[in-house]
């Protein structure tokens, strides 16, 4: 099995379940061959000594939502006391601290709003794109954009073309989470199921929007299920080479419904590292130091991943959940090159900025 990998090859989801029982060295030593292999012609020939970063801000336009995740401690009803919709002004501001710290994305989720209407979100794509030309908007997952085909009772393509017409860079691969129905049904029911993330994914690509994949794991889900998530993904990536990344996380139980034991950094890097290996025709991997600290972030590298995240200015959701890890871009910086590596600035498309 490690010379199929060695070799570049393509592996299956049964091979993949082999490599899953290797020592957690060994299966990181294969995942960052594949890393390497993968990175080689990247950034004119500089790929394997560059890992990436980006300076985004995650702003939630609203923490309303009528979906109810049980893995979600952020969302809040229209009569919660606390529940807020942003304004133009709040938008302006957040943006602008983005701005002046050098950031170029604002990564731009909410709930499942029951009564905003299109030209809410119009409005707001086309005020970012006049007031902050030079800022991509990467934003609204899949599971948002099947909620406004329902509420706006318009096709999804449409849908996706008119928000793109107003300002909408690129997609989020949120509310991704594991893409089997079976787990769906269970942590999150009345959200989109996995064949509609998909179909938002890949309509998304035929009209020219990228997007990254994730997955969430280590709650209710096997093994298999995973798996099952990784193929699915690459099955649509083979089709229309839209995405730009994945990234992974362990699900962060606090003060949630969803009861679940939660899964630790070693098993945090031993899927990364199979996702890296599976995922031969994704460019990029993303450490998620958010979840697991700038520590584990920094051994993620070893583990197939080619990109440090972001800077992470604003998060609302997993800090909700327990995951309160921060950091500042000398930090950042800092760590990535104690790993051995030359930080890079990118953009959403992974095009290098310095």
């Amino acid at each position: 099995m490690a010379d199929r990998v060695s070799a570049g090859e393509r592996i299956s989801r049964v091979e993949a379940r082999e490599l899953y029982t290797l020592p957690l060295t060994e299966l990181g030593r294969l995942a960052d061959l594949r890393r390497r292999q993968i990175k080689r012609a990247a950034y004119g020939g500089r790929g394997n000594e560059i890992v990436t970063y980006i300076i985004d801000r995650n702003i939630n336009y609203s923490n309303i939502c009528n979906v109810y995740c049980k893995f979600c401690n952020f969302y809040r009803t229209e009569k919660d006391a606390d529940a807020y919709v942003l304004g133009e002004a709040e938008l302006d501001e957040k943006i602008a601290e983005l701005v002046a710290l050098g950031g170029t994305n604002v990564l731009l989720q909410g709930g499942h709003h029951p009564s905003l209407t299109m030209d809410y979100y119009l409005n707001m794509l086309g005020h970012i794109r006049e007031k902050f030309p030079r800022v991509n908007v990467h934003g609204f997952s899949p599971p948002e954009f099947q909620h406004f085909a329902r509420v706006f009772n318009l096709p999804l393509r449409e849908v996706i073309v008119r928000f793109k017409e107003a300002g909408l860079g690129s997609i989020p691969g949120g509310g991704g989470e594991i893409l089997v129905n079976a787990v769906r049904e269970r942590v999150s029911p009345l959200k989109c199921d996995a064949d509609q993330w998909l179909t938002v994914m890949e309509t998304a690509h035929e009209l020219g929007l990228n997007s990254s994949a994730t997955m969430m794991f280590g709650h209710i889900e096997t093994l298999d299920d995973r798996l099952e998530h990784l193929q699915r993904l690459r099955d649509l990536q083979d089709r229309t080479h839209g995405f730009t990344a994945f990234i992974c996380w362990t699900f962060q139980a606090a003060g949630t419904v969803l009861k679940a034991p939660t899964a630790g950094s070693y098993e945090y890097l031993r899927m990364q590292a199979l996702a890296r290996i599976f995922l031969d025709n994704f460019p990029n991997v993303q450490a998620s130091w958010v979840t697991q600290g700038g520590s584990i972030g920094q051994v993620a590298l070893k583990f197939g991943a080619n990109d440090f995240g972001s800077l992470m200015m604003e998060e609302n959701v997993v800090s909700q959940a327990g995951a309160t890890f921060r950091m500042t871009l000398e930090e950042i910086r800092r760590l990535i090159r104690a790993a051995g590596y030359e930080p890079c600035q990118r953009d959403n498309w992974y095009g290098l900025i310095n």
